[in-house]
């Protein structure tokens, strides 16, 4: 069988942590700053985790991702 291929566009998304859980980042964060309370801007900056109800179809896209 071939090796199977990790899926570009989820590679660029998605990193895993230490503990084996899938680091995001969040939307909205690209421009309209202004409407934004500095607090909705902080918390967008940091990373997210991925829900466990997608954790399992993701890492299907990243088979080779340590």
């Amino acid at each position: 069988m071939p090796k199977m291929k990790t899926h570009s566009g989820a590679a660029k998304r998605f990193r895993k942590t230490g503990s084996g859980k899938l680091k995001r980042s969040h939307a909205y964060t690209s421009h309209l700053f202004r409407n934004k309370t500095n607090k909705q801007k902080r918390r967008l900056s940091k990373q997210g985790i991925v829900d466990k109800s997608d954790q399992q179809r993701i890492a299907n896209l990243l088979p080779y991702d340590k």
